[in-house]
């Protein structure tokens, strides 16, 4: 076989296995979720443009991973996104799940996020999040309880090596 033969037989496979994944992600009900933030009432320090984008990436795809992780029972989906007291609770959410047998599916996620705090020194801000979303509860393959959700979280992020990082993640009645 030559070299250009074999060029010629992967490409039809690259070309179905890109088609698959374009599809999954076409079709996905787990869409990546809707974030938005205001910022314009952060003190005593405003919140620059650059760490504003930061943080609305690094949110969403935190939330995106923790829909994966508590759907499929697993914490290797959370990527480090969560430490501290948000990582604790994650972690027993997904051993409790693990042990009762049931599965968690969010889907059709939206994020409000407020940034209510920046430090001055840029290591710490606090935001509210209230977050809708459609919460399905499974046991093996079968739904057993379905509903839509608006909660509200107080949140607090911090500058990662590589990332901002979710340090709490706690509801809240009210803001």
């Amino acid at each position: 076989m030559t070299v250009e033969s074999k060029k010629i037989g992967i490409l039809p496979v690259l070309v179905a296995l890109l088609a698959s994944v374009a599809w999954q992600c076409a079709f996905s009900s787990d869409a990546a979720p809707t974030v938005r933030l205001d910022a314009s009432k952060a003190t005593p320090r405003a919140v620059e443009p650059l760490t504003e984008r930061a943080i609305l990436r690094d949110y969403r795809f935190a939330w995106a991973n923790l829909a994966q992780a508590l759907e499929s029972n697993s914490t290797s989906p959370l990527n480090g996104l969560f430490v501290g007291t948000a990582n604790d609770w994650l972690n027993s959410k997904v051993i409790s799940q693990q042990r009762s047998g049931l599965s968690s599916r969010f889907s059709n996620q939206s994020h409000k996020l407020e940034a209510v705090f920046y430090s001055p020194e840029g290591d710490v801000i606090e935001l509210h999040d209230t977050a809708e979303y459609d919460l399905e509860v499974r046991d093996g393959g079968k739904t057993i309880h379905t509903e839509h959700e608006v909660v509200h979280y107080l949140v607090l992020m911090t500058p990662g090596a590589d990332r901002w990082v979710i340090r709490q993640l706690q509801s809240l009645q009210q803001f």
